[in-house]
């Protein structure tokens, strides 16, 4: 019983951020400006630093540590996930009023995604200790494979899955105000926005794959892990609506997150010979991170002073 209160406790306070967020504060759709995404992104950091703060009360240092650097982590390689969310908005026309809702819909799915993804992956790699390895080469050749692939492309007249989609539902031709579904002539329709859903909780899957691993090369803890991506999934959607006018200037951010993916990977591979304690992890991340960032505002800079001087 013990063990499972901070889990019922946990899914109960997400529960009702996520009842308040919905029906309190965007009950009616409309277009997320940047004060109301920087707002709602500053109380979801507080939010994940408040619970950072209970952990240590509660369980010490180096849980704690574990969970700042597991939310640091999901923080930041979800970063990727808000380029393909761009690209899907983009491509799908999605009326501006209606990408929270969107986005609300696919925490939904995350949340229990994410939570079979960390309990399976856990659970192979207590009992199979092989795994962790197996992992740390997989985070290798996926940051091997971001540094070098370009920005990603998105066509929705080649997805397979939207193709399946269609193939097995009848879709109407456009959208149908925020409604994922409706009834005409006695038959269940889905709509465009349906499948939009569908296309941001693949990606989310797919950026699962990356993400769950890495923060399992911080701690094997599955409330921890659990925890802090559901705090960086929670704070994803606003800071969508925040960074993305301006995400494709961060024009390193790539090259930062391979490097980490490939260090998480390094460190799980290296495990059995060298133990990185997860303060100096933690330490490697907030570095690597940083440099990307200040890179690309020292880049963008010059970039906008070459076009003042060569208009």
């Amino acid at each position: 019983m013990t063990t499972l209160l901070p889990w019922a406790a946990f899914n109960l306070f997400v529960l009702a951020m996520l009842v308040l967020d919905l029906g309190v504060f965007h009950r009616r759709g409309h277009a997320i400006g940047v004060r109301e995404a920087a707002g709602w992104s500053a109380v979801w950091v507080i939010l994940a630093l408040a619970f950072n703060a209970a952990v240590y009360f509660w369980r010490g240092l180096q849980p704690a540590v574990q969970f700042f650097t597991g939310y640091l982590l999901e923080k930041s390689l979800s970063l990727d996930n808000l380029f393909v969310f761009a690209l899907i908005f983009r491509c799908t026309v999605v009326p501006a009023q209606f990408q929270h809702r969107v986005l609300f819909w696919g925490v939904w799915g995350a949340i229990v995604m994410r939570g079979i993804f960390i309990l399976a992956g856990v659970e192979l790699v207590s009992h199979f200790h092989w795994f962790l390895y197996v992992f740390g080469i997989f985070l290798l050749i996926s940051g091997v494979n971001l540094l070098r692939k370009p920005r990603p492309e998105f066509d929705p007249a080649r997805s397979l899955l939207l193709r399946l989609a269609r193939k097995f539902l009848p879709v109407t031709e456009r959208f149908e105000g925020g409604a994922f579904f409706l009834q005409r002539a006695g038959r269940l329709w889905a709509t465009p926005l349906f499948l939009v859903l569908v296309l941001t909780e693949a990606a989310d899957v797919i950026f699962a794959l990356d993400s769950i691993p890495a923060v399992i090369a911080v701690t094997q803890d599955p409330f921890i892990i659990y925890t802090s991506n559901i705090f960086a999934i929670l704070g994803l959607r606003s800071l969508y609506f925040l960074l993305a006018g301006a995400i494709e200037r961060f024009r390193y951010l790539h090259a930062g997150l391979s490097l980490v993916l490939m260090f998480m990977g390094a460190k799980m591979v290296l495990a059995y010979r060298v133990k990185i304690p997860t303060g100096l992890a933690l330490l490697v991340i907030l570095a690597i991170l940083l440099s990307a960032i200040l890179a690309s505002l020292r880049a963008e800079r010059k970039t906008s002073q070459e076009s003042v001087v060569n208009p």
